[in-house]
């Protein structure tokens, strides 16, 4: 989540510290504050008509002690003297009311000094409404343009954030940092012999410069749409698969989910007792890189404070490591990743920064023009990862490939299949890697799965 304003304010720090020092005395014996102030905005565009405009401040603080080995957190969005002096008297009665948690505390590793990212951009921070409203036009415009069988528009929305997140807590840590975002989505509809088909595509960054022009994405969003147009099943079969970069997601999402070091301890992960062990294809390789210049993912600090780092988490196939946070870290006896994530209103959880496999060196047309037969899948329906198992099977649409060429558009099928199989299966990875989200992937070749249509 995007933390706050554009400018540090040390008033906050200050703030922040004192409600710290208020819940020791109080009775804590750590206590961890986590702020957030900045503003948010979205425009919702359909058929050149502003449908929906929210512009927002934002600001609000959680409060999380520990007291006897028990844990209670609570939030605010009044910063007055007497709330704030509520909320430390409620947290601390809250602690003593629950369960001790021998493994609860802040974290014990050796702190530094947060680098500087540069996630902010004052482009961002100074774009107006006005502009902003101009650039939804515009990539519904270029839609709505592209083609005659273009027809109607679910809208085209630009949202943006800038902000700060401050933290700190009863072991010396006073960390802020500041970022933006902006992102640009277009969604058209194409229409063919009385069926239609929606087309999407998006840009989200931190920096203007680097957001794919609104024009561009319209008219992606608008190709996509057309290509679905005449979709049909195929027949049940096992064939190789080829997964978008737009869809990739898809699998590595529920792989970093299994990766969560309390899931894998509790036995409730399919990688559990896989470190060391050959767990994809060897051309793979994964990494969570908290430290990339403008990641959308990217954090020099998490949610409890630990300095990030860039982690190897599959090298040559070979799993190198588990997520873990403060707690799970010391219930297993390591150390934290650095992978805390959160907003003011809850508590630190495991989650990816930027974690993306590595691009290949071919391109997504190389991939194709080498399948005899196969399926191009280009958008997925459901969630259909069951992380305890590795089970996969998710509704699908996109292309089939004949002879190395896109046939004919598909629909209403089912991918099958094992994550541990589809992993150590994968043949082929592209060189087409975009980073408009913390979970993100080339496109790539599975070997073969189970297409289930008609």
């Amino acid at each position: 989540m995007l933390c706050g304003l554009a400018i540090v304010s040390m008033e906050y720090l200050e703030f922040a510290q004192d409600i710290v020092k208020a819940a020791l005395h109080a009775g804590a014996d750590e206590a961890e504050v986590y702020l957030q102030a900045g503003s948010d905005f979205e425009v919702l565009v359909r058929l050149g008509e502003v449908e929906q405009l929210t512009q927002a401040s934002t600001k609000g603080l959680g409060l999380r002690i520990f007291a006897d080995k028990r844990m209670a957190f609570a939030s605010t969005t009044d910063f007055g003297k007497e709330a704030v002096a509520d909320l430390v008297k409620t947290t601390v009665q809250l602690a003593k009311a629950s369960n001790r948690d021998r493994f609860g505390g802040l974290p014990d590793v050796d702190q530094g000094t947060p680098c500087d990212l540069g996630l902010f951009d004052p482009a961002i921070a100074h774009l107006s409404v006005e502009k902003k409203i101009a650039m939804a036009r515009a990539a519904e415009k270029a839609a709505l343009e592209y083609d005659a069988k273009v027809t109607n528009s679910y809208g085209a929305e630009v949202s943006s954030g800038v902000g700060t997140c401050y933290l700190v807590n009863s072991r010396g840590i006073a960390y802020s940092s500041s970022g933006t975002s902006l992102s640009v989505w277009s969604a058209p509809v194409a229409e063919e012999n009385g069926r239609r088909q929606i087309g999407t595509a998006y840009s989200c960054r931190r920096f203007l410069g680097e957001v794919d022009a609104p024009e561009e994405i319209g008219r992606e969003a608008a190709r996509r749409a057309i290509r679905k147009l005449g979709g049909r099943p195929v027949k049940t079969q096992k064939v190789p698969v080829v997964f978008d970069q737009s869809v990739g997601e898809e699998l590595w999402g529920p792989i970093f989910s299994a990766l969560d070091g309390d899931r894998v301890g509790k036995g409730v992960s399919f990688l559990k007792k896989k470190i060391g062990k050959q767990i994809t294809s060897r051309i793979v390789r994964v990494i969570d890189d908290p430290l990339m210049p403008g990641g959308v993912g990217s954090m020099a600090f998490d949610g409890e404070g630990v300095i990030t780092r860039r982690k190897v988490v599959i090298e040559d196939g070979v799993l190198q490591m588990y997520f873990y946070d403060a707690r799970s870290a010391r219930k297993y006896k390591t150390e934290p990743t650095g992978n805390a994530r959160r907003s003011y209103s809850g508590i630190p959880h495991v989650a990816p920064t930027n974690f993306y496999l590595q691009p290949g060196n071919v391109s997504k047309e190389d991939i194709i023009r080498r399948i005899k037969s196969g399926l191009y899948v280009t958008e997925t329906i459901g969630r259909g990862a069951n992380i305890v198992t590795g089970d996969f099977s998710v509704g699908a649409c996109g292309m089939w490939i004949s002879e190395g060429e896109l046939s004919y558009p598909v629909e209403e099928v089912t991918i099958a299949g094992n994550m541990l199989d589809m992993m150590l299966n994968i043949e082929e990875i592209a060189n087409d890697i975009r980073f408009v989200s913390s979970v993100v992937s080339p496109t790539f070749k599975i070997a073969k799965m189970t297409v289930a249509g008609r």
